[in-house]
Parts: C-alpha cells; sequence; structure tokens
C-alpha cells in the first residue's frame, strides 16, 4: 500500500526561514494553497516549496512587500510597544528575557520547531523570529549601531566604564597580567610549570589544559654590581626588587575557543607559544586573531628547540606569511626560543615580558584604593562550599566581607583563597583569587563589583533583579485546541533517531567547551540534543532525565552520587564521566554513529529469466528458469522486472539442476529454484541477483 510521508507546516516553515502564519499568506503566490488551518503538507509538495523559495529572486518578490514596511517602519517598530529589537543572533536565555518568557518555554517552542538549543546557545534572527511569532510576540532587527551581539562584548563595555572613573593621578603600578596562549599541546602548560616550578601538566588529564588558570608568580630580582650609597633605587628598576606577574593559562584544545577568547580579554600581554618541530596550526591562528582583536603586546615563544626536527626558521616563516614579522627580521614582535621542558630561555622570556609591561607602564595601572571590580574567569559548584567562582581583580582591593554583586547574582565574601589554596584576606588589581559567598553561580565573564556601604548593595539588588517585560500584544498566542493538533501532527510525523544528552561539568567553562565540541557532532539523518545541564554532582535527577529521554548521562570532571549510580544501574541508563573532553565527545560520535543506516554497496552477479513457476504460497516460491549472464548462488538478493519495470523483490534460498542441489549456476544453465518473496511471479520476468555489502558508516 503506497503510504503519503508528509511535513509539519511549522517544520517547513523553520526550514525555510520565514514565520508560520507569514508563509501561509505567501503560499498561494506559490501556487500551493494549503489553507491558513493547515498543520501539514506532503513530502512532494514541501521539497517543491523550499526549492522554489531557495532562489532568491523568488524570496524577494515574495517577501517584499513584508520586508519593505518592516524596513520603513523599523525605528517607530523598535520604540513601540509592541515589538521587540533583537540582534542577528542572541542567547536563548538573553532571548526569553527579551519576551519576559522563561527560558524553559522557549526552549520548548524551539524543540517544537526542531531546534535543539540550550539556554546558553545562540539562535539566529529568523529563528527568533519564528519563535516570537508563535508566542504571539513582534519582533524587529534592532538597527547595525545598536547591536551587541556578544554577552562578553556588552561585559566588556560595561568594565571600561567602570575602570574610566578611576582618576589618573590616583592610579599606581600593578602586576601585568599574561596570558600564555597557542595549539594543543605546544607547551603552554609546561612554560607555566617552568615558571612556576611545579608539575601541573601532570595533573591535568591527558595533559590538555581543560580551565583558565590564573597564576601569580614573583619574578626574583637579578644579581648587580655593588652601588655606591649615593644612588637611589627606582620602582622600575628591575635590579632592585622582585616583581609579581599574573599569567593566564589558556586550552589549546579546538573545544576551547571561548576560553581562549576569553583569557586575552582580560590580559595585558600575551606570550603566544609556537612548537618549533610542529609549527602553526589551526589554534595558533586563532589565537593570534584573539590577540590582535584585544589590541595585546605579545611575544612569540618557540618552543620545544631541543627537540629533534626543531626549525624556527620555519616558524618565523609562518608567522611572516600572517603578517607577524621578528625583530630579527625588521618586524616589531619579539620572539624568543625556549625550551620549556629543559627550561631553557626561561629568564630571558621574563626579562621580556617585564620590558613589555615597562613599555605599556601607563597602561597596566590601577587604583588599590577604590572599590574593587574584576572578571569572573571561571566558576562551578561545591559540594560542601556552594558556589565557588575565580574572579581576577582588575581595580581596587577585595577584602573579606564586602558586599559584592556579579551581574544578577549577589552575596557577601566569605572566604578568599589565592591561586594555590591559601586562605588570604584581601586581593588586590591583577590577582586572580577564588571567592566563596555568593548565593547564585555566576556566568564566566560577568563583571565583580563591591559595594561602598549596604545601601549601595540593596540599590544594585534592586536595579539587577531579573525584570519581567510586560506581554506584548501582537499575533495571538495559539489555541489550545490549534496546539493540539499541531502536537498530534508531531507524533505523526517521521521520526528522526536521536541521541538525547544530560550534561553535568565541573565548571561552567567545560559546558560552554562542551557545547562548542558537540556542534561538530552533526549529521542530517541523527539529532544530538542536551536536554538537561548543569554544574556538580551528577544526581538522582540527571538519570531519571535520561530516563525519560531514552539518552546518556555524561559528565565531565564530576563524581556521580552512589545514589545517582545505583539507579543508573537499575534501569541500565548509560552513564559515564570523562576527565578529557574530547574522550566524552567521541562518545557521544559513537552513538551518532550507531544509529546511522548501514552504507549498502551492491555487487550485481547476475540474471535468470523465469521459465516456470512450480508453486508459490505468501513468502515463498519454487521456480525453473534459465541464467542469462553472470553465476547465482544460493544468499544472492535479487530484483524482479516485468516488462522493463521493478515489481518486487525476494532471496534466493537454495539451487537445485535436476535433482541434485548445487552451489553455483552459471550463464547458459538452467535449474530450480527456491525463493523467499512476496511478489507474485509471473512466467516471463527476470530475476537480477546482487550481493550486498554492508558497512558501518562514520562521521
Amino acid at each position: 500500500m503506497f503510504e503519503l510521508h508528509t511535513m509539519n507546516v511549522t517544520e517547513l516553515a523553520r526550514r525555510v526561514r520565514i514565520p508560520t502564519q507569514r508563509l501561509k499568506e505567501v503560499l498561494p503566490e506559490l501556487g500551493f494553497d494549503i489553507g491558513m488551518r493547515a498543520i501539514k503538507v506532503d513530502d512532494r509538495a514541501a521539497q517543491a516549496i523550499i526549492e522554489k523559495l531557495s532562489h532568491p529572486d523568488v524570496r524577494a518578490r515574495i517577501l517584499m512587500p513584508r520586508t519593505a514596511e518592516v524596513e520603513e517602519h523599523a525605528d517607530a517598530a523598535v520604540s513601540t510597544s509592541d515589538a521587540i529589537a533583537i540582534p542577528a543572533k542572541i542567547l536563548v536565555k538573553e532571548f526569553a528575557g527579551l519576551l519576559g518568557l522563561p527560558v524553559t518555554k522557549v526552549i520548548v517552542e524551539l524543540m517544537k520547531q526542531g531546534v535543539m538549543a540550550a539556554q546558553n546557545q545562540s539562535i539566529d534572527f529568523e529563528t527568533a523570529s519564528i519563535i516570537a511569532g508563535d508566542l504571539g510576540r513582534k519582533v524587529v532587527r534592532a538597527p547595525e549601531q545598536a547591536l551587541h551581539t556578544s554577552r562578553h562584548e556588552a561585559q566588556e563595555e560595561k568594565l571600561l566604564a567602570l575602570l574610566k572613573t578611576d582618576d589618573g593621578e590616583v592610579l599606581v603600578a600593578r602586576p601585568p597580567v599574561v596570558v600564555v596562549m597557542g595549539h594543543v599541546d605546544h607547551g603552554k602548560t609546561t612554560l607555566l610549570d617552568a615558571i612556576r616550578k611545579t608539575n601541573v601538566t601532570a595533573q591535568e588529564h591527558g595533559g590538555i589544559t581543560q580551565h583558565v588558570g590564573a597564576y601569580q608568580v614573583m619574578v626574583p630580582p637579578h644579581q648587580e654590581p655593588a652601588r655606591s650609597q649615593g644612588i637611589l633605587r627606582s620602582a622600575q628598576d628591575d635590579f632592585a626588587a622582585a616583581r609579581k606577574i599574573t599569567f593566564i593559562d589558556t586550552p589549546g584544545h579546538e573545544a576551547f575557543t571561548a576560553m581562549r577568547s576569553r583569557g586575552a580579554r582580560v590580559a595585558d600581554i600575551a606570550v603566544l607559544v609556537v612548537a618549533a618541530d610542529d609549527g602553526v596550526q589551526p589554534q595558533t591562528i586563532e589565537a593570534l586573531t584573539h590577540i590582535q582583536r584585544a589590541a595585546l603586546p605579545f611575544i612569540v615563544a618557540i618552543n620545544k628547540i631541543d627537540k629533534t626536527g626543531a626549525n624556527p626558521d620555519r616558524i618565523k616563516q609562518d608567522l611572516a606569511n600572517v603578517n607577524v614579522l621578528s625583530e630579527g627580521w625588521g618586524g616589531k614582535t619579539p620572539f624568543i626560543e625556549i625550551s620549556a621542558k629543559q627550561r631553557q630561555g626561561i629568564s630571558e622570556l621574563l626579562d621580556l615580558v617585564l620590558l613589555l609591561a615597562d613599555i605599556e607602564r601607563d597602561r597596566i595601572r590601577a587604583n588599590p584604593a577604590r572599590a574593587a571590580v574584576g572578571t569572573i574567569i571561571e566558576s562551578h559548584v561545591d559540594t560542601g562550599e556552594g558556589p565557588v567562582a575565580t574572579v581576577l581583580v582588575q581595580a581596587g582591593t577585595l577584602n573579606v566581607g564586602d558586599l559584592v554583586s556579579v551581574d544578577d547574582a549577589f552575596g557577601k565574601i566569605k572566604a578568599m583563597r589565592d591561586y594555590q589554596g591559601v586562605p588570604i584576606a584581601a586581593a588586590g588589581p591583577s590577582m586572580p583569587a577564588k571567592i566563596l559567598g555568593l548565593k547564585t553561580l555566576p556566568q564566566v565573564g560577568d563583571i565583580l563589583e563591591v559595594a561602598t556601604n549596604a545601601a549601595a548593595y540593596k540599590q544594585m539588588m534592586r536595579e539587577r533583579k531579573p525584570k519581567k517585560r510586560p506581554i506584548r500584544f501582537g499575533t495571538p498566542p495559539p489555541s489550545a485546541a490549534r496546539a493540539h493538533e499541531e502536537d498530534a501532527a508531531e507524533e505523526d510525523a517521521p521520526k528522526i533517531p536521536e541521541v538525547n544528552v544530560v550534561l553535568r561539568a565541573d565548571v561552567l567553562g567545560s559546558l560552554e567547551a562542551i557545547h562548542e565540541a558537540l556542534e561538530t557532532v552533526h549529521h542530517p539523518e541523527v539529532k544530538v540534543n542536551v536536554v538537561q545541564e548543569g554544574v556538580g554532582v551528577i544526581a538522582e535527577a540527571d538519570v531519571l532525565a535520561a530516563e525519560a529521554a531514552h539518552g546518556m548521562v555524561l559528565g565531565f570532571n564530576v563524581e556521580s552520587a552512589p545514589s545517582a549510580l545505583e539507579l543508573a544501574k537499575d534501569q541500565h541508563i548509560p552513564l559515564h564521566s570523562f576527565t578529557i573532553i574530547y574522550e566524552l565527545v567521541d562518545t557521544v560520535k559513537a552513538a551518532v554513529e550507531a544509529l546511522l543506516a548501514p552504507e549498502i554497496k551492491e555487487t550485481k552477479t547476475g540474471a535468470l529469466q523465469l521459465l516456470a513457476l512450480f508453486r508459490q504460497d505468501r513468502n515463498t516460491a519454487i521456480i525453473g528458469g534459465r541464467v542469462m549472464a553472470g553465476k547465482l548462488k544460493p544468499g544472492n538478493l535479487f530484483r524482479l522486472f516485468r516488462n522493463g519495470k521493478d515489481v518486487g523483490k525476494g532471496k534466493i534460498t537454495s539451487v537445485q539442476i535436476g535433482k541434485q542441489t548445487v552451489n553455483e549456476v552459471t550463464e547458459g544453465q538452467e535449474c530450480g529454484m527456491k525463493v523467499d518473496t512476496r511478489a507474485a511471479l509471473v512466467v516471463g520476468d527476470t530475476l537480477e541477483c546482487h550481493t550486498e555489502e554492508r558497512k558501518k558508516r562514520a562521521l
């Protein structure tokens, strides 16, 4: 029986990037009048619509009236109360905030449209406009000059505004903040090991930095000739006293793009590490882009010069090709050759860092006496301590007991620790510190501010309490009946296999990196959905969520509660914990590959003309025929052709010549066969035989 495949109109609207209601309005102009109440369209019509709307001329002609109207009244629309201005890309949670709706409701609507996006993921304007329309809201694209396409850009602007309030006369020199960047396994963390004389790489799983680590080191003073008693010591004199440098180690693995960008934004100076035996790699170029975008002075450290195959000149040439020219070749960028493993060239590198800091000394200053301002560079939930955040203080002095706000997270600093875990009472400019006392977990990249008094703290809380936007009156929301019809349509629609994942990670930065990494695991035949995520220990609720979604629980650098492990075992829910991000990604990739239909390779073996039909029942038949070409064997599959048309298929189960069972018949031989088939056979039919080789598909 012929089966008619259909597509939901909402899915069609998503594919052509036109709001559902608008699509129904323009379809008659394309010759497809499906009606304003339609919830389905057959696949052939859907493909024809997609094809037509893929042509720019057709799309422009159909949508021009509405587009012109929006552009003509764009300024008015943004200012009126029934339209919301949104940028070209927006985070789901920010979109929900603009709509004045819970983020869960927006995520559910996105899922109905086939878009699987978590609250920290971005959606484009077209998707947002479809969702807004279905929720009874109007949206317009914000003017280009008003766009804040990135939460991080907004936070950076906020930080700059806060720091500009300081008078130049009260600014004093602070330790430089140095970000170490480069490709994975090029020796960034080993370099910091050499500087700190510790072994952190061994603690990082797989030898790959999994977080942004912030460390402060003391560079010892150089030995100098004895001074005469009349010579004064200068504060800028490197020979006179030890100096502090704050280092930020960023991950080099491709999954940690956001972390590298974040590291560049809070630094004063960058060190770009390139392995002499490996050369310039993708993350090298990406790190260079972040450095140049942040306008950071930087040093190129050519590492691993002790290794066989090291070729520093090739590194210089490769970087010269992207307009980074060394001072030795007439450029302006300092290059230095080092071996972090052998601790060779480390002292010279630190001298270069301090020299750059002295050149940039007018910029590397802060007011230690003001209320503290800093940036959250990492955050996580500790089972015993609650929300814990690492803050890099950029101005002022942060003290235990301070009342602080971090976006809409508030609290009182109960305790602070330095990067070594030693309790401290205060943290000055350029110092990284772990803080305890926030009531909720802040977002990485958020700006921390200290309230000068209790009244200012209460004012901050009032101003930053999440605001409920008034309901916008536009297109009425879908009725309950319509919603029920669309839900039913979703159930009837052809199902795409899904890999559903519940994620738990140690810190927000890890979740962000995992999301980026999972974006590389995609295939049109299988969906990957993050159905729930969070920071902290894997709990029973995570297992129950995975069970409801027929999915798996994946943890990164977190432990599982014993009750969660027991529940997962009882309910046969896959639960895996990882310490290396690409192993987690490989697990998801393997799950996707397991759902892909195998690749089938057909090899033709021969053909037989049906000369006699001895018996046929529902599933089998006994036939006689002559081999017209090739060789036929039991186990061969066949397609049945009648007058040149494919009318069925089947399988040869046994072959006989006379009364003797044989394993093969060749061209020109006549034989009898038993075949498995549901097709009605007719004398004169042709059986075209083949074998199938099934090959597992990979991403």
